[in-house]
This record gives C-alpha cells, structure tokens and sequence, in this order.
C-alpha cells in the first residue's frame, strides 16, 4: 500500500474519531484555556456522562482539578438496551460479542491523543503539567495528524519543573530543581514487536511504583477502556520519569531516569523506533517471537550492543520455536546474555518485573552519556520529525533579548537600573502615604506643616518617577505584548517566564538554603537581610508587568507620551480576560498602583459592556499551606506554586461565569484572589511582620464576598497568628457593614471517620476563635462583642471542611490523592451555593468594587482602621437611606399636620353654649384620635424602612449597623409629634375658651345694639315719614349712646405669667431662694448679658474665662435664637399663650444641654440666662397680648358691624329686598375671613411639598447634600460675616438662610400666588358643594322656601365645614339679623357672592407682594418644617464645632464629612493667643494630646478621644484636599477672624496659601461625594 493511501487512512480515521467525540470543530489546535476557565454547573457538580461527545469535557474538567480519576471518565453511562434486558443466557457468546463493537467506547490514549491534536500550544502546556502532577506519562512524539508529521512535543513540556534527591545528595539534604526536559538524565525506551504477549505497560507501571502503591502511570489494557481498540494513538510515544526522594529505601533508582513508551508495533511506526534508539540510554524490545520484517529491522540498527535489551515471553504451544527465532537474532547481533531477559510462565508480573529493576539498575553503572529532552531536537530534525516549538522561535529570541540586557549582573543591581520605577522611590511613597496617615513622626513641627512637608516630598518622588524613561529591555517587554496577535503574546510571556525561571532558580535556592540556615540559628537581622535579597533577586514576568503599570501610575498626559502607554489599560484588561493574573497590592513595596488598576478594570468593565458582576473569593493561611493549590484544583487556575517564599502580595484573576450559572450566582465573574502567607515562621520575629499580615488581610477579606482561611494540620501552632489575625479582618468588616462568608478548610486530614473525630478540634477551634474575638474587639474598642459568632454566621459543622492531604504517597513519585480533588470539589460546590443563598451579599460591579478597594485601601493605610474606614458606597448607601428617610419623615408630619388643622377647626367649631366639659371631652378624643394615627404612621415607617432593608441594588448590607439608629428615629419622631400634637391640642382648648369669653361680651353688646335698631324702626315707623340721612342720623344717633360704655376684658400680667413658668420649669433644681427676690421681669434683659466665673465651676473652664473663652459667644448666639423664637411667635395676630414660655424655655434646655460638651456651665448660668431671656421675652409678649386685646375688642368689633346694621335698618324702614347684599354682607363678613384662614392654615404645608418636588428638593434632600450646599454658597459669595455667622451661630445661619430660600422660590414665577389659588380652588368647591348638600332636608328634598330656612341651611354648612373652616357665630349673627328673604333666593345670592368672592380673592392674590408678612403669618412654618429636615440632632464636634450630619435624630454616634481647622470654631493656644490651624481629622490619628474641662485640664491623646466623646466619629479626611475648602477659608480671612475674635492670626503652612477657590470647591465636592451631583464652574 502506498504511503499517500496510509496517510489518507490515518486522516480519515482521525477525522472520523474526532467527529465520533464531537471535537472536529476544534481540529487542528483551537481548543484554548480560556474556555476552560469558565464557571458552569457542569464544572460545579459533575454528572454522569451520557455520550461520547461529552467524555472530552469531562475528561479536562477532572484533569484540571488533578483528580487522577480522569481517565476512567472515557467511557459513556448509556449502554444499548439491548445490554439492559434480563440475561437469558450467561454464556450466549453474541452478547459479548455485540458489547465489544459498540461505539460508546473510547480507549484513553486515543482521546488523549485527540486533544492534544485539537489544543492549542498552551492547552497542551497545561493538559502535559496536571497529568504531569497526577503521576501520568505524557505525549513525548505525537502521531500525525492531518498535513503534519508525528511531532515532538518540547513545548507542551517546557512549563514541567520537578524536584528530585539523587542519592548523592541524600546527606545534605539537598535537592534538585528543574525543568524536566532540560534535565540530562538517562533516559530508557520500551517498544514491542506485534506478537508480544506481555504488556510492556503493565511491566512499566510496576517498576516505577514498586514500594509505592501501584500507579497506572501508563495506561494498559487492564485498566477501564485500556481493551478497546486503539483508533488513532499507534504511534504516540510517552514519556515519565522516575525521580528518587533521596530514602535509600524507599527510592528505586538512585537518579533520575526518563521512560518512553512506544504504542503500537515498531513496524508501523519506524521513525518514531529510530528516534527512540537513537536518543535512549537503552531500548527495551518485547516480544514472543521474532519475523522476518522485525529481524531486518533490528540487526539494521547501530550499537544494539549497549542499547539493546530483549524482553522476551516464553509461552506454552510454539514456544521452542518461538525462541530459536529469537535466538538467531541474539546472535546474529551478538548480544551478551544479561541483554535477554526471558519471563517464564512461573514468573509473576511483580516478580518479573523485579527482575527487569535490577537489569536496569545495573545498566546505570555503565551509563556515561546522557541527553536531555531539549537536546533531542536536532535528532527529531534529522529523521524528520517536526518539532512544536519551532513555531515559537521569533519570541524565544525576544524573550532571550531581554534575558541578555541582563547578562552578567546581579539580578538587584539589574532591577535598579532598568525596572526603575519600582524601586526605592516607589516603596518610599509607600512609606509616606502611610506616615500621612499615621504622623507618627512628626516631632516638635506642627501637624499640619508636616503633612505638607509629606506632600512636598511624595510630589517631588513623583515627579522624579514621571523623568524616567523606560529601559530598552521594558520597552521591548511592551512591544511584545502591544502585538494584535493573541497567541503571539501569549507565548513571548511564557518564554519570558521560563527563562525568568530558569536564571533565577539556582541563586535563589542558594539564598532559600542560606535563609533556612540562619532560621534554625535564630539571628534575626540575618533574616530580615536574606528575606530581603530574596525579594530583590527574585526577577519574573510579573515584575514587568508591575513596571508597565508604573510607567501607566506615573505618566501625565502629555502629548509625547499619551499615544504610547494609553493603551496599556486596555491591553491589561485583555489578559485578564484570557486569564492572566493582575498584581492588586505589590507585595514588596506593600502599595497598590490605584490609578492602573482602576484603568485596567475600568476598560475590562467597557469590553465585557458594562456587565461585570462580581463575585470575590479569596484563600488566607500560613505559607506554604497549599492555598495557591487549592484555588488551582477548585477553579483549575494556573497561580503559580512553588516551595520557599512564594506569592508576595495579592494578585486577582478573573473566570467568567456561564450562562447556565449567572443568575443563581448573580455574578459575571468569580474574581479569585491569591496573596502571599500569613505570619510566616521565619518572619514572625521581624519587627513590622504582624502588621504587613493585618494590612493584607484586612484588604483582601474587605475585598471579598468569601474567605477561605487555610489550616495545614501540621501547622497548627501557627495557626493562632493567623486566626488573630483573621477574626480582626472580619471585625472590622462588621463593623463597616462587610459580612463575608468565612469557611475553614483543614489540610492534610484524611480519615473517613476525620469529619466525627474532629469534633473536639472543631471545638477547640471555636474557643479559639472566640479568645481571638475577645482580644481583637478589645483592641478595636469593641466591648459588646464577645464571641465569633457575634462578627459572622459562622457554623461548627457548615463552616470546617477536611481535605486530605494532595500527594497519595512519597513525592516526588507520588500521584495526586483523588481524595483530595474530591473533596476539593464537593467544598467548591458548597461554598459557591453559600454565598448564592447568602441575601446579605450584593455583589459588586467594577466601579463600585473599585470604588470599595480604593476606601478599603486608604483605611488599611490607618492604624485605627474602624475610625479610619471611609468609604464613598458606604457614604451613598448611608446618604440615599437619609433620603428616603427623609421624605418617609416628611410624609408622617404632613399626614399628622393635616390632621391637626382640621383637628383644630373641630374644636373651635364646637358650640358655645356647651359646657367647658363637653370641650375637654372632645379634646381627650381627639388626643386618643391622633394617638392612633400616629401610631399607624409609625408602624408604615418602620415597614418602609425594614421594606427598603429588603431591597436589592442599595447595598443595605453596608450600612446594616444604622438601622437600630433609624429605627430608634421613628420612635423618637412619633414621641415628638405626639408631644406637639396634644401641646396644640391644649392650647387650642385654651383658646376656644379665652374666645368663649370674648364671644359672650361680644354677644351681650350685639343683643343690646339690635334691640336699639329694632325699637328705632318702630319709633321711625310710628313718626312721620323719614329721608335716608334723617334716618341715617337717627340711627348715628342711638349707635353712639348704645356703644359709649361697651368695655372688653382687663389686661393680664404677662411677666408675672412668664416669670411663673419659669418658677416651673426651675422647681426641682433647688434655686427657689435665688428667685425669690425676681419679682418682676420688665427690667431685667434690657442690657447685654455677661458672662462671669460664677458660670462654670471648672478651673480649666475658669481659666479660659479669664482668656476670653467661648461662653460668652456660645451664651449670645443661645440668646439671639430666642429672641428671634419669640420674635416668630410675636407676629401672628394670636394672643400670647403660656406654651409659648413653656416652648421657650425647652428650647433654652436643649441648647444647654448640646452645649454643655463644651461648656460645662453650671446651675447659676442657667438661671440668669434663662432670666435674661424671659425678661426679653415677656415685654414682647406684652406687646402681642396688647395687639390682641386691642384687635378684638368688643367695641372695635361692633364697629366693624355698624355699616351693615345701618343698612339692615334702612332696608327695613323701606321693606326693600335686601337679598343679595345680605349674601354679600354673609360672604364678606363669614366666609372670606374663613376662606383666608383656611388658606393660612394649608399654605404651609404646601410650601414645604412644592419645595421637595421642585428642582431644589436636591438640597434639602439630606443632611449632607444641604450642607455642600450651604457651604459651597459661602464660598460663591466671598462674604465674611456670613462665614462668621454660620461657624459661629449655626442655627440662626441655617434658618435665615432657608427663610430666604423659600422667598425666592415663592418669589419665582408667582409660585406663592399659584399656591394660594390652589387652596382658594379646593376650598371654593367644598363650600360650594355644602351649600348644595346644605340646600336639601335629610330625606333628600329642598329646604321650605322661607326665611326662617335660612338659619337652617347656615347650620347645615357649618356641620359639613365643622374641619375645613371657622365661620365667627357673632359675625354670622350680625350678617343675617332681620333677614327678610326666602331661603331659595338666598342659596342663589349666596353663589353669586361666592363667585364675586373667588375673582376678589384671585385678584388680592395677584396684587400681592408682601411674601415675608405672609410667611411670618403662617401657623405653620415652612422654614421651620424645612429646618426640623435638615438640621439634624444639632451636635457639634467637640474639637472643631462642625455640625453633625447623622440621619435621624436618635443615630449613637455622630459625625460630619468634612472637618475644619479648629481655629474657626474659636479655639486658640492659651500661650500665643493665635487661632489653632490644626484639623481634629488630623489630630486624632497623631501621637498629639489635648486638654480642657472634660479632660479636667489633664492632657489626653487625641488618638483616644473617644474615652471623652465616644459618641463622636471622627475619621481621617479621604485625601489631603479633602479640607482645602476650610483651609482656604482660614487663609482668606485669617485676620478678619482673629479681630473678630479678639486674638492673634493663626500660622498656616505655606502650602495652604498656595490654595485656590477652585481647589476649595474641588475640596468641597470630593470631601461630599457630589462629583456627580453637581457641576459647578466659578
């Protein structure tokens, strides 16, 4: 048969077989990595396989978790159902027969053989390296396949590194490293002839195992699928090597030796049998006999002599002859006796196998030449044999380029010079952004001066970073990597990797051996100097990745250089796509290069379209515990592993997630992190070693959604560290909002029974864990935390998992344990279903991941790390429940506010001929009322706020921790309304019955006036007829001898009130005596207040007294918010009210209670301030009380009347109809004042709603967002006084400024007109509808058309208006005296009087523009409501006096976004007399002390003020700008402050005079968030 017929053959078998296993799509060579990698159910839970097209998978899925059960996977779970059936005939022959020819069927080698046809370059790398681990032999020349020849596979073993002991080096305990191919080893070879009976397979597998447990290295036909007929693999030859472990008698050989193992007869595959002898040590041949063909091809061959062995197979039957065949070929060859080996049938397989170990030993001796696989190339060549990394030459030489710029220097000498950026400068800015942080050096200089010095020096490294240009080796490195060919690239980085490996292995195993050399003698500066020259002699891949993301950190945006590293990011993101780790934290210089890895996701996020849901694991424990390993086999990942110091630092590698799992995980991505050990042995005696492992751990388990801490059971004494260091990691989470799902994995454990047995150390692990607990929540300051289970869910028996140990024996001959990767799997599968069911967990997209590791990182940079944690999606989340919180408040005061105005209405409305009982009653039902309501409206928020908890896309677990604080909010809000509600409620009983008074007077006189009109219109009747102005001056006549002695009620002594209530609220406090001799306040308050020593009872308080302390100003600005409280309640046209006093003087309480922090003033303080302002405030009460008395006198009110009495009088002596101006009189009279009232009443509530929902409902929206507001005003508008009032009078600022908000809102479009007309509208209709529904009797029809209707139809509509208005019943009275009219008439005149009254009322609206007088008149102020909103719980710093922005009212700590100089807020040195310049955000994270009153004149640090304020939090500011808005601030008007303070200008850095308004706002708008609110230009 013709060559070109075989090789059709071959082509169309191959062909047929890849379509048999559904790989044909893949053929030749595009099977990747990259799709391996993904996350799918079927690489979670592996399910039985139900064809042939699925054993591939299976196949690479099991070998990528290295389970050694891969190759047992090749057979399909279906069979014909014919086999299914009832046997009838266990001997029917046809039924085994037809089983053998079922195509189900796949022999292992085959589909071996058949992916490595279809993988690419590096899919064969790693397919040969996990085979490699699960001790199988692998593909050394590769059958031909399609237009190709049977090829050597150098490069799919390139990445093979093993370690081995020769026996010579048994002594030092040294040992071997290398990549196997390069390894000049003997190497043996095992063909046959086709008649062999014996398996040369089987042979193979018990010479290498003998001692070990038998291990199926190469497969054989005993093993599953090892009888079906090979289709495609007669040709491969295989390749293992045996490597000793240096036990003399454990070991098999003393050297390493490389077995190859031809398949097939040597006939069909002739280049392949001469490419072995050629290259072989010695070539083994079996046979039972020896043809002619054979015998030709044998004696033709060189050297037999000393290559050649025969493995020969005496059987029964033919066996002499048989033998003579293959005596003549021994010797025709000459081959000495001990190169026969003849297995008798008494010989079993392990005792001839025996006998083959000792021919092979004793040929070792002779062995003087020996070749590495990699010096087999030219051989490979000369027979014609292609060789797979021929195709690789181009970036060999690249990467051997690189290699020689290295040439003879050292590795840290070559590093400084051309990965500069890396370098001392990159680790020194390391260095000072934490000093920046924790100012631990700082000495006798100013803080502040010296966080500029830091600045200055971090702007000159970086500056200097930004002047290097990039080596010729980096920039080669680059281009490399720049080309738009993936495989090109991929294979450049791995030669540069082998080659890194290569070079470096040897020295650094010189320094590993030195550094475990001076870690047995204990000499710590010795250890810290080799682990340091181990960091520095270490050279990978990795580190020029790390300085290509440097070049990208440092580079600005100039033009030259832009075009070159702008696509860095992209090109970074493109590898972690294809599985390539990234370096997050650089573990040598402990930083991480934000800016690149921020680009490098940000650009991953844009080519996956926005779709990157992120789902985080990461594995902590000791190094050298096998956690790189374990993520390996979980995921089949590819992080490096190796023995020594391994990872340094964090590395993230991304695995896309199928679509079969995304949503049950949420997730598009699992993103693995693997770090370097924790608390290694050797290093825990290095001075900053516990801290560098608190700053890892604490950023790679903030980073992730679950934990994995990694227990070795041998190293369980270190284990404690690890723990410690871990359970504080997750302290700190908790308490930012952070719960991870934690699981312990226990290495090396590997008892069936371990799970039952481990109980006690499961237990043990628990008391552990909780003493760890203790011990960190007292060093973070958290008492009430007293067990682990108190930080996360954690479960005894759901949260430890034993995994056996890997290797299933003596390594380095020892096959991976199945054990192990089972184990490993049924963990993965489990843990990925945790972390779905958790509803805690959100998961993240990149921005936000970012924007989380970005805060993460800044806080891990603080020593105090719960103090120091800001974070800007805990800050949103927070600000956006503030929010809505906010509105839900706004929503429960408008519903009750409502309520309350009709509540109010009702009862003014109640009759006056009742008894004062029946109205005490209708009060007390109307508190029971709105007891319920509130308590309705309570029970809404709280689900609100547990709905909103519920939620998803609000990251509520981050701020879990409020919601007792929002919760406690609601109560306290309802205690609030409710306290006002039943206030009102009295007051409102009080004055229905000071009317009631008022009313009865007026009564009595209008019952006297009409009896004089009535017996003047008989009188006038009875004379002669009379003209109008005869009449009108008869009737002037009796008005004026009527009224001349009409009296209204005596005036009251309101200061002898005021000076009562204030008796009150001082009777428990033991100071009657002091007011006993008070007994009046007319004169008292009419100077300005002075503070004394008698105030404050405190030395210290004294002392700063007399220095011109803050009391006085915190005393003024109490009095100047009283006073306007009084002024506000002045300007209503009410009468004044004891509540008013009683409002007054809580007000002046809650002051000095907020004050209190600061002042400790004392019971004296407190009762001349208070009198001071009582006595302010009753002259003004005196004022309004007159007003009142004088507005509402019964003579003034009979005046009112007079015209429409005069009229009555002469429409009457006429008979005239009088109809319609009686509707008119009724209308202007009645119902106007009430319409206006009701108007009154809802306008403030309008307000409020029309501001919320217009374009500025942003700015009251939250606390924060309103302060960036009002600040970012201040700055806008340059003017000093109001800086002053806002840093000084808080308060008082705040209110104005609202006040004035709303009047250029109302200002704006006629808003407040519109409003009005609003309420005039809905009014309008209800009074025209109870005029209607008046009109009717009960049962539907008219009322009689009379006169005496009438009073019926008035009493219809006040019972259907009893809550909308308050119709006065003596103005009623007065309007409807002697009414002549038919009732039907009337109705119609009244309509048309209410109509004329809607276009009156819209005109007045119109024309009005007094919008102040009619905000000041309003019961209900919208400014106030609008302050309540924003202003918060009213406490302020303790250092600075920046107000608290918590939400809620009853929040346990406090806080605000951006701090000032404490200057600002009055505090100055005691010695110079300057205002202070230093920020608390500063202080309290520096070695710096304070002290007054509370410290009790004792200095304190700084970094423990929460001993005095521990309801303060007080966090650094994210970035030194953050504070340049105040630090401008003071710069600007430093001396304008320090006149206005009466004391010396403070001493600013020069750095801050450096400052603009711009960097101010920009300052403002970082320190806020607002990057994105708010786009301001100035």
């Amino acid at each position: 048969m013709s060559t070109r017929n075989t090789e059709s053959e071959e082509l169309s078998a191959l062909l047929n077989f890849l379509i048999k296993l559904g790989l044909k799509e893949f053929y030749p060579n595009k099977l990747n990595l990259r799709s391996l990698f993904e996350v799918n159910k079927n690489s979670i839970d592996e399910k039985a396989v139900l064809s042939v097209e699925e054993i591939p998978w299976c196949f690479l899925r099991k070998l990528f978790k290295i389970n050694a059960q891969c190759r047992s996977s090749v057979q399909s779970s279906i069979r014909p159902e014919e086999n299914i059936e009832e046997i009838d005939d266990l001997f029917d022959e046809d039924l085994y027969t037809a089983d053998d020819s079922t195509d189900d069927k796949v022999n292992p080698l085959d589909l071996i053989v058949a992916l490595f046809l279809c993988a690419d370059s590096f899919l064969q790398q790693e397919m040969a390296l996990k085979m490699s681990m699960c001790q199988f032999s692998l593909p050394l020349l590769l059958p031909r396949g399609h237009k190709s020849q049977c090829t050597l596979m150098l490069w799919a073993l390139r990445d093979i590194v093993k370690e081995w002991c020769p026996h010579d080096m048994s002594q030092s305990r040294g040992f071997v490293e290398d990549n196997i191919i390069q390894a000049n080893i003997p190497f043996y070879s095992f063909v046959r002839l086709k008649n062999s009976s014996l398996s040369k397979s089987q042979f193979l597998n018990h010479v290498l195992s003998s001692g070990q447990q038998n291990c199926n290295i190469f497969i054989h036909r005993d093993v599953e699928g090892g009888a079906v007929k090979r289709e495609i693999a007669n040709g491969l030859v295989e390749v293992c090597w045996y490597l000793p472990s240096g036990g003399e008698n454990l070991d098999i050989f003393p050297e390493p030796i490389a077995f190859a193992n031809l398949r097939g007869d040597i006939h069909d595959s002739l280049t392949q049998f001469n490419f072995l002898f050629q290259v072989s040590t010695a070539t083994f041949v079996f046979l039972d006999s020896v043809e002619e063909n054979e015998h030709k091809i044998l004696s033709s061959l060189q050297d037999v002599k000393s290559k050649l062995f025969l493995v020969v197979n005496r059987k029964g039957g033919n066996a002499r002859e048989e033998m003579m065949s293959v005596k003549r070929l021994v010797d025709e060859l000459g081959l000495p006796k001990n190169r026969v080996k003849v297995k008798d049938q008494r010989l079993n397989v392990a005792e001839f196998s025996r006998n083959l170990c000792e021919v092979i030993k004793t040929s070792l001796i002779d062995v003087k030449d020996t070749i590495s696989i990699v010096n087999m190339v030219g051989k490979a060549l000369d027979l014609g044999l292609s060789v797979d990394e021929s195709k690789t030459d181009a970036q060999r030489k690249a990467a051997e380029e690189i290699m020689d710029g290295i040439g003879v220097r050292s590795i840290p000498h070559y590093k400084k010079q051309h990965l500069i950026l890396q370098g001392a400068n990159w680790k020194r800015l390391s260095k000072l952004e934490k000093e920046e942080c924790r100012l631990k050096k700082s000495g006798d200089s100013g803080l502040e001066d010296y966080k500029c010095e830091l600045q200055e020096e971090k702007l000159q490294i970086r500056r200097e970073q930004q002047n290097y240009n990039a080596s010729k080796g980096m920039k080669s490195f680059i281009k490399c990597l720049s080309t738009s060919d993936k495989e090109k690239r991929d294979v450049f980085l791995k030669w540069m990797k082998l080659k890194f490996n290569t070079h470096s292995r040897g020295k650094l195993s010189v320094l590993r051996n030195k550094f475990k050399e001076q870690c047995r003698k204990k000499d710590v500066k010795l250890i810290a100097e080799l682990d340091q020259a181990l960091v520095d002699s270490s050279l990978g891949t990795e580190h020029y990745m790390r300085e290509m993301g440097l070049i990208y950190e440092f580079s600005t945006n100039s033009s030259t250089t832009a075009d070159e590293i702008s696509h860095l990011p992209g090109l970074a993101a493109e590898m972690l796509l294809d599985g390539y780790p990234l370096e997050l934290l650089d573990g040598d210089a402990s930083n991480v290069p934000e800016r690149w890895v921020t680009d490098v996701l940000m650009e991953l996020h844009k080519k996956v379209g926005q779709r990157s849901r992120l789902l985080v694991l990461t594995v902590l424990g000791v190094q050298s515990t096998g956690k790189s390993t374990l993520l390996n086999t979980m995921f089949g990942v590819q992080f490096p592993v190796s023995s020594g110091r391994c990872t340094r630092g964090a590395f993230i590698l991304f695995l896309k997630v199928g679509e079969d799992l995304k949503s049950e995980l949420n997730c598009d991505f699992i993103v693995l992190i693997d770090t370097e050990g924790l608390k290694s042995p050797d290093l825990a005696q290095l001075e900053d070693s516990y801290e560098h492992d608190n700053q890892l751990a604490t950023f790679v388990i903030g980073l992730s959604d679950a934990t994995i801490i990694n227990i070795a059971m041998e190293n369980a004494a270190e284990m404690k560290d690890v723990l410690q260091i871990a359970v504080h990691a997750f302290l700190r989470m908790k308490e930012i909002g952070k719960k991870p799902v934690c699981h312990f994995v226990h290495q090396n454990v590997s008892s069936v029974s371990a799970h039952a047995k481990t109980m006690t150390e499961r237990k043990h692990l628990l008391d552990q864990l909780n003493e760890m607990t203790q011990i960190a929540a007292e060093m973070e300051k958290k008492p009430s935390i007293k067990e682990f289970t108190d930080v996360l869910d954690y479960d005894m028996d759901k949260n430890n998992w034993n995994i056996p140990g890997l290797w299933h024996g003596t390594p380095p001959m020892a096959p991976v344990n199945t054990g192990y990767s089972e184990a490993v799997a049924h963990f993965k599968k489990n843990l990925l279903q945790t972390v779905k069911r958790d509803p805690c967990n959100e998961v993240s997209q990149i921005p936000e991941f970012l924007e989380w590791m970005r805060n993460l990182w800044k806080a891990v940079k603080y020593e105090n790390f719960i103090f120091s944690f800001r974070n800007t999606l805990v800050a949103h989340a927070y600000d956006n429940l503030c929010k809505e919180f906010n509105q839900w408040e706004w929503e429960f005061r408008r519903e009750i506010l409502t309520w309350q105005t009709q509540a109010e209405v009702e009862i003014l409305n109640a009759d006056n001929e009742s008894e004062g009982e029946t109205w005490n009653r209708l009060v007390g039902r109307k508190k029971s009322e709105v007891s319920q309501k509130i308590k309705d409206q309570e029970t809404i928020m709280r689900e609100k706020l547990y709905d909103y908890y519920k939620m998803t896309g609000k990251r509520v677990n981050l701020i879990e921790k409020y919601k007792v604080d929002f919760l406690n909010s609601v109560k306290a809000l309802a205690d609030e309304i409710k306290h006002s509600v039943w206030a009102k409620l009295d007051c409102v009983l009080e004055r229905k019955i000071s009317s009631k008074k008022a009313q009865d007077i007026q009564r009595e006189y209008r019952g006297v006036i009409e009896q004089k009109v009535m017996k003047l219109l008989g009188d006038c009747k009875e004379s002669t007829p009379l003209t109008e102005e005869e009449l009108t001056q008869e009737f002037e006549k009796m008005w004026a001898e009527a009224t001349v002695n009409v009296s209204g009620p005596k005036e009251q002594d309101i200061a002898a009130c005021v000076l009562k209530q204030l008796r009150k609220n001082l009777f428990n406090r033991n100071v009657n005596e002091e007011l006993q001799n008070i007994r009046d306040l007319k004169e008292i308050g009419t100077g300005p207040f002075k503070t004394k020593h008698e105030h404050v009872d405190s030395v210290v308080q004294k002392l700063y007294h007399l220095c011109g302390g803050p009391l006085q100003s915190f005393a003024d600005s109490i009095i100047e918010s009283c006073t306007r409280f009084v002024l506000d309640k002045v300007k209503t046209n009410a009468d004044y009210e004891d509540s008013f006093t009683k409002d007054l003087l809580e007000k002046i309480d809650k002051s000095l209670k907020q004050g209190f922090i600061h002042h400790k003033t004392n019971i004296h303080f407190e009762i001349d301030l208070k009198l001071h302002i009582c006595g302010i405030a009753s002259r003004e009460f005196v004022k309004m009380h007159r007003r009142f008395l004088s507005d509402n006198n019964p003579h003034t009110q009979l005046e009112k009347y007079k015209t429409q009495y005069l009229s009555d009088f002469l429409d009457l002596y006429k008979n005239q109809d009088h109809c319609q101006r009686k509707a008119n009189h009724f209308v202007q009279s009645c119902i106007k004042p009430a319409v206006e009232q009701f108007i009154c009443r809802s306008l403030g509530v309008d307000i409020v709603d029309d501001i919320l929902t217009s374009s500025h409902s942003a700015e009251y929206s939250s606390r924060t967002i309103f302060q960036y507001n009002i600040q970012k005003e201040l700055l806008l508008n340059e003017d000093f006084k109001s800086f002053v009032s806002y840093t000084a009078n808080y308060e008082i600022y705040v209110k104005d400024w609202i006040f004035q908000h709303i009047l250029q809102k109302m200002s704006a479009d006629k808003t407040l007109c519109k409003l009005k007309n609003n309420n005039l509208q809905v009014i309008d209709k209800k009074i025209s509808e109870a005029i209607d529904r008046a009109a009717k009797e009960e049962d539907g029809g008219l009322l009689p058309d009379n006169k005496e209707s009438i009073t019926k139809l008035i009493s219809n509509m006040r019972k259907y208006l009893i809550k909308d208005i308050l119709v006065s019943v003596e103005a009623e009275k007065a309007a409807l005296f002697q009414i002549q009219s038919s009732c039907h008439s009337f109705i119609s005149c009244l309509k048309i009087s209410m109509k004329d009254l809607k276009d009156q009322l819209e005109e007045e609206f119109s024309n009005s523009d007094d919008i102040t007088e009619t905000l000041n008149k309003l019961p209900i102020k919208p400014q106030d409501e609008l302050f309540k909103r924003v202003f918060g719980c009213g406490q302020q710093c303790p250092f600075c006096y920046a107000p608290c922005e918590a939400g809620g009212t009853e929040h346990k700590q406090h806080h605000a976004a951006i701090h000032r100089p404490q200057g600002l807020g009055r505090v100055k040195c005691l010695s110079s007399r300057r205002l202070v310049n230093s920020l608390c955000t500063t202080d309290v994270h520096s070695d710096r002390e304070f002290r007054n009153s509370d410290t009790k004149g004792e200095w304190h640090p700084y970094k423990d003020y929460t001993d005095y304020y521990p309801d303060w939090i007080i966090p650094p500011d994210p970035t030194i700008e953050a504070s340049d808005y105040w630090k401008y601030v003071l710069v600007q008007y430093n001396d304008r402050f320090a006149e206005e303070y009466k004391v010396k200008p403070a001493e600013v850095p020069e750095a801050w005079k450096r400052l603009t308004k711009e960097q101010a706002l920009k300052g403002l708008t970082d320190a806020f968030n607002m990057k994105n609110m708010y786009d301001t230009k100035l």
